[in-house]
């Protein structure tokens, strides 16, 4: 990692200017730990039989992000990206895949996330999540997406010292 160019939350804000400043900052968080590396070291597995990759993570991310937006707010029946069956798991398997491939779709599904939560009016939009069969707030989508990253750049920092060779150093 070259440099690091985030923006952190503000101190003080609104809840909707903290949430979308928090979830950008894990975009960011994301995309940094996998600056500088071919496809090759993207592709680099944690450990058998893990397919856990930090591109497989970035393919992740672009399924998240369309589930819990495009899905949840647009288009309950849309596909998702790498799976017919819903299957968050498909999206690891990134033996095939090249950076440009998943970031092209990551970066898509993230500025379509954006949009949706600039065109809301409120955080209180209701979204219908169709495998819940349950609707669902705009404000607990982004709380969750949040979520998601963090715990996924918990990984990613694991996968770059792995790929940089400085586990246990």
């Amino acid at each position: 990692m070259t440099s690091d160019s985030r923006v952190g939350p503000p101190l003080f804000g609104s809840e909707r200017e903290t949430l979308r400043a928090f979830l950008d900052y894990h975009r960011a968080t994301l995309a940094m730990k996998c600056e500088g590396l071919s496809d090759e070291e993207l592709r680099q597995r944690s450990m058998p039989p893990s397919t856990l990759s930090l591109l497989g993570l970035v393919r992740h991310m672009a399924e998240v992000e369309r589930a819990w937006f495009r899905r949840v707010f647009q288009d309950n029946d849309a596909p998702m990206v790498w799976s017919d069956t819903i299957d968050f798991q498909a999206a690891y398997e990134a033996d095939a895949s090249t950076r440009r491939e998943a970031f092209t779709a990551w970066e898509a599904e993230v500025e379509n996330s954006r949009r949706v939560e600039r065109e809301a009016a409120s955080l209180d939009r209701a979204g219908h999540q169709p495998r819940w069969g349950e609707d669902v707030s705009l404000r607990m989508v982004m709380l969750h997406v949040l979520l998601e990253y963090a715990r996924h750049n918990g990984h990613a920092d694991f996968l770059r010292e792995g790929v940089d060779g400085t586990v246990g150093a």
